[in-house]
């Protein structure tokens, strides 16, 4: 596989992304990817909100797969890139790098109740960071974890933790430490008026590092090679698809589906419900992204392999072949984020008979997906006083014909699907090369890719409205029904 052109040119960069169902690594020579290799995680879902990992499963994971990509390509590693996947936490001791708890995966919404005891201050919240109060976040997640696990070693998001196990060091990107509820996100350091009102004012906190950065070296790979390229994941694809000017947007459908839309340099807050974060620090500049989230994607599809209406996730398209549209589903299976930000609202069907197929479930669940991401790009328009025009998508289900066609009827708009595999972890690979060569700008190398589909709009404007008129209707019955 090529990447785009200008991309990784004469440096090889192992880049590694650890995201929540699995942990991908590839191995870029040359603008190529030469190798590859993956390891399934999956998150243990407890009920109650309750979502974890085993830390030592996700590190496991990261030198399994990286070593394995290494070796398939052979030869030398100029450096290794980091993505991962943001709201994750863990407590750990800072001598022996052991976990001291499970990561608290960003789906865990057991920290509902410390956010809604600081209901008085979510507007200064909201107002210092650009984010929502709310679990979903790493801060609040900390903040539990104090309260209720362990006062021992630091507690930190996963990526810092994978990071001191691969350099010794204590550092995360400056990305990541946007979706954390305690970064000043104009200034771009740690706010000691948020860490108070989190409770985590004596807490030991990594570096705040640029995504081009060289943090260290590892030589868990192979030969001492540099740490650099780090972000978020969501951020790290929107890099990989060249979102950088203010308005351009992308959809990564992983476990989750990511909205995310570039405000280039500046760093307005939402009027809407959306977030705002730091897209990336390179070259010394930080730019900034408006996001939404649908916190179950793939997760989702997962759900219906596991009751049994399909045998395995990529037989989707072909489970809905022949569903009507009648059948409408909110996939609030873990709540849902923005704009609503109800972690109590519970996923529902509605106009479900005894007439309805496994087919129109499966239909349903794709359709609510799609659904909900035009919720959020309505919202960004609202934001940014300009409609979308193009959605860049990427992730696992954008294999999916269905999907991806119900998208782009429901949004009445373009669709393009990214036409490599791996987007956020040539995001990270990208960052990388952005350090290493400073002949190099960001738009060298994340230019130049053609879509692998495009799907236009086959429903009118009034097939759409109607549709999304109904599912809003749906999603309002739920969220009342949760209170």
């Amino acid at each position: 596989m090529r990447a785009p052109r200008g991309w990784i040119d004469g440096v090889r960069v192992l880049a590694i992304d650890q995201g929540t169902s699995g942990t991908k690594a590839l191995v870029v020579d040359d603008g190529v990817v030469v190798a590859s290799a993956d390891e399934v995680v999956r998150p243990d879902y407890l009920g109650d909100g309750r979502v974890e990992q085993d830390p030592r499963s996700l590190l496991d994971s990261v030198l399994s797969a990286g070593r394995r990509a290494a070796e398939q390509a052979g030869g030398r590693l100029d450096a290794v890139a980091l993505a991962n996947q943001g709201e994750t936490v863990l407590a750990w001791d800072r001598a022996t790098g052991a976990p001291l708890t499970a990561a608290l995966v960003w789906q865990d919404s057991r920290a509902q109740q410390l956010c809604d005891e600081l209901a008085d201050q979510r507007d200064r919240v909201a107002e210092l960071t650009g984010l929502v109060l709310d679990p979903y976040f790493s801060a609040p997640k900390m903040a539990w974890i104090r309260r209720n696990l362990t006062r021992d070693g630091v507690v930190t998001t996963t990526d810092a933790w994978l990071l001191h196990a691969l350099t010794g060091e204590l550092v995360t990107d400056v990305t990541t430490a946007s979706r954390s509820l305690v970064l000043d996100l104009d200034e771009v350091v740690w706010s000691p008026e948020l860490l108070g009102i989190l409770g985590l004012a004596e807490e030991e906190l990594p570096r705040l590092v640029a995504c081009d950065e060289v943090v260290g070296t590892t030589d868990a790979f192979g030969g001492e090679v540099p740490v650099v390229g780090l972000l978020v994941d969501q951020q790290a694809a929107l890099l990989a698809q060249d979102c950088r000017d203010a308005g351009e947007t992308k959809c990564t459908y992983g476990t989750g589906a990511f909205l995310l839309a570039s405000t280039g340099t500046s760093a307005p807050r939402s009027r809407h419900g959306l977030t705002t974060s730091v897209a990336a620090r390179l070259r010394g500049a930080t730019t900034y992204c408006l996001d939404g989230q649908v916190y179950t994607a793939a997760s989702a599809v997962r759900w219906l392999v596991d009751l049994g209406l399909l045998d395995r996730p990529d037989a989707v398209d072909a489970a809905a072949e022949g569903a009507g549209d009648d059948l409408l589903f909110v996939p609030a299976l873990a709540g849902l984020a923005a704009p609503w930000w109800r972690s109590d609202a519970a996923a529902t069907f509605a106009g479900l008979t005894l007439s309805a197929t496994p087919a129109d479930l499966v239909a349903a669940v794709l359709r609510g997906v799609a659904a909900t991401v035009v919720d959020l790009l309505d919202v960004v328009a609202a934001d940014l006083g300009s409609s979308v025009t193009r959605l860049h998508v990427d992730g696992g289900l954008t294999r999916s014909r269905t999907l991806m066609q119900a998208q782009a009827d429901l949004a009445q708009l373009p669709v393009d699907v990214y036409p490599y595999a791996d987007a956020t972890a040539l995001g990270a690979a990208a960052a990388a090369l952005v350090g290493l060569d400073t002949s190099r700008a960001p738009g060298d190398v994340v230019s130049g890719w053609t879509p692998a589909a495009t799907y236009e709009p086959q429903w009118s404007a009034d097939r759409a409205a109607e549709h999304l008129g109904r599912w809003r209707d749906a999603v309002g019955r739920s969220l009342q029904a949760a209170l």
